[in-house]
């Protein structure tokens, strides 16, 4: 069977940036969710440093448990979530992207940073025009995410460079998927340029 045609999406005039579950309980490979990302927690500095000198939205989720009924079927299924309890140190951002005081965190109990919480409402509020997605993991969190950011009616472009996935083939195949027909999979460099032009366009 053919691939579906597709176009491409784009950053708009009013990104916002989404950060899924920069949590140490996925960027610290001691944690049984983790995974060794140092490349990726870089590309996501970058992306704050320049959402942040446009002043743009920024929105950071972490996975967060406070009792026992909350999610508790995907929690059956992968037991490893259970470490995710409110008050531990793996549901805190990882302090190499650690969130400014006026940065929203939006605490989940599902894959989706959408599911169960206010997302789409404060990226309303914020006037968000498109989402830049990024985060871990590509095959979770992240596509589950970037599927529902569309499925909102936002244009989604996932950030290849600033995401990753404890398996490389569901990393890879992932990626391909979103990009055939749900997002944008676009390069760090390629979202750096377009903030670039956004920032000459307010001088």
């Amino acid at each position: 069977m053919a691939d579906l045609s597709h176009n491409s999406l784009s950053v708009g005039q009013r990104p916002a940036l989404v950060l899924v579950d920069l949590s140490l309980g996925f960027t610290d490979p001691a944690s049984p969710l983790g995974c060794e990302c140092s490349e990726v927690i870089d590309a996501n500095a970058q992306l704050l440093w320049a959402f942040r000198k446009l002043d743009l939205p920024i929105f950071f989720s972490s996975v967060v448990y406070h009792s026992d009924s909350e999610a508790s079927v995907f929690r059956e299924k992968v037991p490893a979530l259970n470490i995710l309890k409110a008050g531990s140190h793996w549901v805190d951002i990882d302090p190499r992207v650690k969130p400014l005081d006026n940065e929203v965190l939006i605490e989940k109990h599902w894959a989706s940073a959408f599911f169960g919480t206010n997302l789409k409402t404060q990226l309303l509020d914020a006037r968000a025009d498109s989402l830049v997605v990024t985060g871990l993991t590509t095959s979770g969190c992240v596509r589950a995410t970037a599927v529902d950011g569309l499925q909102h009616n936002f244009p989604v472009c996932v950030v290849k460079d600033a995401v990753a996935d404890r398996n490389p083939a569901a990393h890879d195949a992932n990626l391909f998927d979103m990009q055939a027909k749900y997002n944008e999979v676009t390069t760090l460099s390629k979202v750096l340029t377009s903030l670039a032009t956004l920032r000459e366009q307010k001088i």
